[in-house]
């Protein structure tokens, strides 16, 4: 069992010091950000006085300017608060992470684990991809690789072009406590259909033909399908407690379509979760409520997540 922090003994001890000192760069962000407002607000005005008084084109399409100038004389006013916030963000989240002697980098750059996700249909297609909160080091002994990740489809065209996002969640990469002799796959039920309905009897994905698993527990095959090419390990790994340990990460968060993949010698976890994490906050008040909320939600998807690595049973070896 993983120790984790209390928001109370983070913030006594340097956490809420370096926390105090923040207060002036938080105001300075208020004011600078209300100062913008002001300075964008004039000439946004103008604009919009042109678009409605003086230009001829239909009231949908002055509408649409409107929003857009609106929306944007706000987020660039709002810089200043949202750099302050960031600041904070990591300064807390490299705290937690400190205390438990992992590394935390609020910028990142996608590894391994979201290249297998990716290449194994473990997330739904999108056309731009944008990542945070990465959580790295060693738990229970395995190494551990947590981030987030943001993915969005371009759909329609023209004018009616629009940015839909398709997933926001958690991608972990467990070191495994053995190596795997095959690839197994275990997807959302529906993952790979046949046309006419049900699932295929095998797929190609990773360069791996993965034929498809009877689940040894009739219960689950309606959550999931398993496919693999090494039939026994896949039976060894996905037991139906096993099962329900991907379920309990899932309802922990109110989570949807987590999957797994077992590779190599990593287990990958995707899991549509939304943005978790956000310890930031332009208030000061908020800081103890949300220190202890990242506390939390990192402890539970740890741990969780642990559970999955676990020890070699008898009868079954690499």
């Amino acid at each position: 069992m993983i120790e984790f922090p209390t928001a109370d003994k983070l913030l006594a001890g340097p956490l809420g010091l370096w926390l105090e000192q923040q207060a002036v760069v938080r105001e300075k962000a208020k004011v600078d950000a209300n100062n913008r407002l002001f300075k964008a607000s004039l000439p946004g005005v103008f604009v919009l006085v042109f678009v409605w008084i003086l230009l001829s084109i239909p009231i949908e399409m002055k509408l649409f300017v409107s929003f857009g100038v609106a929306a944007a004389v706000w987020y660039w006013s709002q810089a200043p608060k949202r750099k302050a916030v960031k600041q904070v963000k990591t300064g807390i989240n490299e705290a937690i992470a400190q205390a438990l002697d992992l590394s935390y980098v609020h910028d990142l750059e996608p590894g391994l684990g979201f290249e297998n996700a990716k290449t194994f249909k473990m997330l739904p297609n999108h056309d731009r991809a944008s990542f945070d909160d990465m959580w790295s080091g060693h738990t229970g002994g395995h190494p551990f690789v947590l981030h987030e990740a943001r993915l969005e489809e371009k759909r329609g065209s023209g004018k009616n072009t629009r940015w839909v996002k398709v997933f926001q969640g958690s991608i972990l990469t467990i070191g495994f406590s053995r190596n795997f002799h095959g690839t197994t796959l275990v997807s959302r039920s529906g993952s790979h259909s046949k046309l006419f309905g049900g699932a295929r009897d095998m797929v190609k994905l990773g360069g791996h033909r993965l034929d498809y698993v009877d689940m040894v527990h009739p219960g689950f095959e309606d959550m999931f399908d398993i496919y693999t090419n090494d039939q026994v390990e896949a039976r060894y790994l996905v037991h139906p407690e096993y099962v329900e340990r991907l379920i309990a990460i899932e309802q922990a968060f109110s989570g949807q379509d987590i999957c797994a993949l077992f590779t190599g010698g990593d287990l990958v976890i995707a899991l549509n979760c939304g943005d978790l994490f956000e310890s930031g906050s332009i208030e000061a008040v908020d800081d103890r409520r949300l220190v202890a909320t990242t506390i939390d939600q990192f402890a539970r998807l740890a741990e969780l997540a642990q559970s999955l690595n676990e020890p070699e049973r008898t009868g079954f070896s690499s």
